[in-house]
């Protein structure tokens, strides 16, 4: 009885982690973009530690119904970065954007909250062959390889020079979490992330690379705040961006349940049903994106390479997991000490999960024969996608606003490249 309740405790402790650490990182960049104040980044993270939890909770007890966390979306954070940007050059007010964000949350929750309640999202599930969701997942891993590596050396807020002992301690982190997961027997096989987040972050702190300053907090209690960026706004740039990352935010689900299904199938075959319940929920978790002020969240297929690197498929772990993390973004001396979290630590143990991802990407690609008809496909897709990540911002700035968060998204141009040429360039019918 011990033992199992020790587990236990440690399967939700785990999940608590790999939750926090997809959430921890994205509020100090997005806070720097928008120059946002350090009382204004710790309100920013919060708010997104609750409403992470919250979804997260919400999809696994009442939407798809599988262990996935929701975290913030990639996709949704290049808009951030493009929007901020014009804004500073052309000496716009940050905050109405952040506000025009809002709407955009707003727009795109909507749409998504009739496709799953229509079922309408069905109509379009034809697309999404199995070399589309394998593509999707292979960008995605590759896209946000260069974010998470970045952080490993040092690379963030105002660094522009690496630091090498944390990319030392960074490597270890990542090196022993994947010798643990493939060699580890046991207990630590199946906690070899949370292994490797404790050992990072102790190492951190005897070479003091750690803050040596605990932020201090005036009160025991504290709710997050609505609209923290004021009230929502739109204009035509906003509305056409949100739906065009809506065609991406379905992308993103079906490729993480398709991903999760295949790590930890459920007994429940009902494709369509979980499909629904999981757009339909993303929209109502667009709509609470909008009102606490993050960024837009999105089932995250790196879950899918955290269950197979761990072992964790109990989706009740998954839920006290979730719940104890918008629990404790209510205390903010908690908040606070989480925010101690070395973000190179944290960027290292998500890396090595997305090894797993990159797997299952390539198990999706060949479910289907890869004929020279798929190979071409795939080479075109990943040659320009991939090329755009290496692209200039500077080389969007004579585009209209709306087609600067289309073209400068590797991710979007792929998934709609592949799409397209799937659809366009058909099978020869064999008699």
């Amino acid at each position: 009885m011990n033992k199992r309740y020790l587990d236990n405790s440690f399967s939700i402790l785990q999940w608590f982690i790999f939750l926090l650490a997809n959430a921890v990182a994205l509020p100090v960049i997005i806070g720097g973009i928008f120059h946002l104040s350090i009382d204004e980044i710790s309100g920013l993270m919060q708010r997104t530690f609750f409403i992470v939890g919250i979804s997260s909770f919400i999809q696994g007890w009442l939407g798809h119904k599988y262990p996935i966390a929701d975290g913030p979306a990639g996709s949704w954070v290049s808009v951030f970065v493009i929007l901020g940007d014009i804004a500073i050059q052309q000496g716009q007010s940050t905050k109405e954007v952040l506000q025009l964000l809002e709407g955009g949350f707003i727009i795109a929750g909507l749409l998504l909250l009739i496709l799953g309640a229509t079922g309408l999202v069905h109509k379009v599930l034809f697309l999404f062959t199995p070399l589309v969701t394998g593509t999707f997942l292979l960008i995605l891993a590759l896209q946000l390889s260069g974010v998470f590596l970045k952080g490993m050396i040092g690379l963030q807020g105002d660094a522009v020079k690496p630091d090498y002992t944390v990319g030392a301690i960074s490597f270890f982190v990542f090196l022993l979490v994947i010798i643990l997961s493939v060699k580890g027997k046991g207990w630590i096989k199946s906690y070899a992330v949370l292994i490797g987040i404790s050992l990072g972050w102790l190492i951190y702190a005897l070479l003091g690379k750690g803050s040596h300053a605990f932020p201090e907090s005036s009160s025991i209690f504290k709710l997050p705040e609505l609209f923290a960026w004021g009230a929502p706004k739109f204009n035509a740039g906003i509305i056409m961006t949100a739906v065009l990352f809506t065609f991406l935010l379905v992308s993103n689900s079906i490729a993480a349940i398709s991903a999760t299904r295949q790590v930890a199938p459920k007994s429940e075959k009902d494709e369509k049903k979980e499909l629904n319940r999981g757009v339909l929920t993303g929209g109502i978790t667009h709509f609470l994106t909008s009102a606490f002020s993050t960024v837009g969240l999105v089932p995250l297929p790196v879950s899918a390479g955290f269950i197979q690197l761990t072992g964790q498929r109990k989706i009740r772990m998954f839920l006290v997991a979730s719940l104890l993390l918008s629990g404790m973004a209510l205390i903010p001396s908690v908040v606070n000490f989480l925010s101690l979290l070395p973000g190179p630590v944290a960027s290292a143990a998500l890396f090595s999960t997305f090894v797993q991802m990159i797997g299952i990407a390539f198990q999706s690609i060949l479910r289907e024969e890869l004929n020279q008809r798929r190979l071409t496909i795939l080479g075109i897709t990943l040659l320009i996608s991939i090329g755009i990540m290496f692209l200039p911002e500077s080389a969007f700035e004579g585009l209209p606003s709306v087609l600067q968060y289309v073209c400068s998204n590797g991710l979007l141009v792929g998934t709609i490249i592949v799409i397209f040429l799937e659809q366009l360039w058909k099978e020869p019918r064999t008699n």
